[in-house]
């Protein structure tokens, strides 16, 4: 067994070890409005999940760039208190990994792409037409993570989930199910890696 001390490690040696272990991860792709002309910027961020279902709150945790500056989604997210989250998926996952590119907040990453925007019911913020879930969220809470210097390195969004589109393929409305093997989700790995859903299989928990 190796033991190590994350005291010890760089903070790139630390990223690779959590990203790495902590396997896979569900992708949140976010649209948000750009505080600079209106933009619909759009990335996609593999540090998320559900915090709690009543209410229904999600977080996303989106990590500051050299120097501290918030990137373009926290910032428009924190600003307008509105943001999309969509669930990542095979039919989508070419396109969003474009979005990962590193442009000007005025631009829209969505130029990049061959997705369409479509308008929201409950915010401003648009959605991506061709995502077969998505979530109309308005700001929780925002918590900034410091590292000990004190600097903050991470935003911590805490996202309430106020309207909610599947697709007719991947839910039954009567039942309250969600066919993950319709909705076909695409999960982060380490480095450029990705996963796609592989065996399923069930186990009954204890009473």
């Amino acid at each position: 067994m190796i033991t190590l001390d994350p005291n010890e490690l760089k903070g790139k040696e630390m990223y690779k070890l959590l990203s790495g272990a902590i396997v896979p991860r569900p992708i949140a792709f976010v649209t948000t409005s750009s505080t600079v002309n209106g933009a619909v910027n759009a990335a996609p961020f593999s540090f998320f999940n559900i915090i709690s279902s009543a209410p229904p709150i999600i977080s996303l945790s989106i990590g500051r760039r050299k120097g501290n500056t918030m990137k373009d989604t926290a910032r428009n997210a924190i600003k307008s208190g509105e943001l999309v989250v969509h669930i990542s998926t095979e039919n989508l996952i070419e396109d969003i990994n474009e979005t990962a590119a590193l442009l000007p907040a005025a631009r829209s990453e969505l130029e990049l792409t061959g997705l369409n925007i479509v308008e929201s019911t409950k915010v401003s913020v648009p959605g991506i037409l061709e995502a077969k879930v998505r979530f109309e969220c308005r700001l929780e809470q925002h918590h900034e993570i410091k590292n000990d210097r004190g600097d903050t390195v991470t935003d911590f969004l805490m996202a309430r989930v106020i309207y909610v589109h599947m697709d007719e393929e991947v839910y039954d409305p009567q039942k309250g199910y969600v066919f993950t093997e319709a909705l076909r989700p695409v999960a982060r790995l380490a480095g450029n890696d990705y996963a796609e859903l592989g065996k399923v299989y069930s186990l009954l928990r204890p009473e």
